[in-house]
């Protein structure tokens, strides 16, 4: 489906765990309809659990259509597909296979309406990696799932926040497998993929990368170990002779308690704890999940499904509203990399129409 420059952005936002608070971090975030009079919304997940989480939170200046699918959407309008069973049963704050099922009925649905361009954008709700597991989702997160489907190798997690851009080497995996999945090389294109998405993504013409070491104190010359001088080192020297500005290996304890990130467009941690622990302390639930290097934009809320908070109407929609803010804001810097509409026009235009 081709764009033209008038076209709204189509969004798909899956609708996350039915048990958790993904419907109404969705519903609070969209409450506005002037919030997405810019882009047209999909959600993929049930009309029938939708409209169970509407009345239990007492939500109802919401317009809803139940789409069949994503060509028969209603702009303005908060566009639902239908993609789960309709016996499915709502557990509020409980784990269980079905929801598991529908979690992963909706990414798959919407996954393959992103490859095929029926949709511009995927937003993912939170999930529970168990249940997802159970129904069949064999990766760490969506976006292990969407490298495999655009056959992307080199992708880098990226946390973005409002003080920070926090990256990481591996993906969510046991600590045991954490060493054997650092090496060198793949530090090197990590570092390739991060800057090439700081420039191309974020509009930064000569980002500033911090690399992380892997041992306490970065090792400290050697005495805590050896991967920083065997396998960081030499990545982050091959890189910075490729004209990359990237520094380190810093001590990860030192770097965050000195607030040293402020310094550099983005930080790469070597492994996800190390990102993401510390990218939570800093930014809480506000920020985001963004997945750099893929032809396609896809980010996802920070937070899990919440269960202890399901039905309270306490959720905090922030992540989900700035992950479609970012989504945006990466998506429209993208057109201006590739030309489609003239740089002058687009930045006076964007300059009094920021959604971020």
């Amino acid at each position: 489906m081709e764009k033209t420059e008038d076209n709204k952005y189509i969004i798909g936002i899956t609708q996350g765990d039915i048990n958790g608070i993904g419907y109404e971090v969705i519903f609070k975030a969209l409450a506005d309809p002037e919030f997405y009079n810019d882009f047209t919304i999909v959600i993929y997940g049930s009309p029938k659990i939708a409209a169970y989480h509407r009345k239990m939170l007492g939500i109802s200046n919401i317009t809803v259509n139940n789409a069949k699918d994503a060509t028969d959407l209603v702009p303005n309008s908060i566009n639902i597909i239908n993609v789960c069973d309709e016996n499915t049963r709502v557990e509020l704050g409980n784990s269980t296979i079905q929801a598991g099922e529908c979690s992963v009925a909706a990414y798959n649905r919407a996954q393959t309406d992103l490859k095929n361009n029926l949709i511009d954008i995927l937003i993912a709700a939170p999930t529970n990696q168990f249940n997802i597991s159970d129904a069949g989702f064999r990766f760490a997160s969506c976006s292990e799932a969407l490298a495999q489907e655009f056959n992307i190798r080199n992708f880098v997690i990226t946390f973005l926040g409002e003080k920070c851009r926090i990256a990481t080497v591996t993906s969510a995996m046991p600590v045991a497998k954490i060493s054997e999945n650092i090496t060198s090389e793949k530090i090197l294109w990590k570092i390739r993929t991060l800057n090439k998405s700081l420039k191309e993504d974020f509009t930064i013409s000569k980002p500033k990368i911090a690399v992380l070491g892997i041992n306490p104190y970065a090792s400290d010359y050697g005495v805590f170990g050896i991967e920083e001088g065997e396998r960081i080192l030499p990545a982050i020297d091959k890189a910075y002779q490729e004209d990359i500005a990237c520094f380190g290996p810093y001590s990860p304890e030192g770097f965050f308690a000195s607030e040293a990130y402020k310094k550099f467009d983005a930080v790469l941690a070597m492994y996800y704890d190390q990102a993401v622990l510390a990218f939570r302390l800093i930014e809480g639930n506000k920020g985001v999940c963004y997945t750099a290097g893929l032809p396609v934009v896809s980010v996802s809320t920070i937070h899990g499904p919440a269960y202890d908070i399901a039905g309270k109407g306490v959720a905090d929609e922030t992540s989900l509203k700035n992950a479609i803010c970012a989504a945006i804001d990466i998506s429209r810097n993208r057109k201006l990399l590739e030309g489609i509409v003239p740089l002058k026009k687009v930045a006076e235009a964007e300059s009094e129409k920021k959604i971020c």
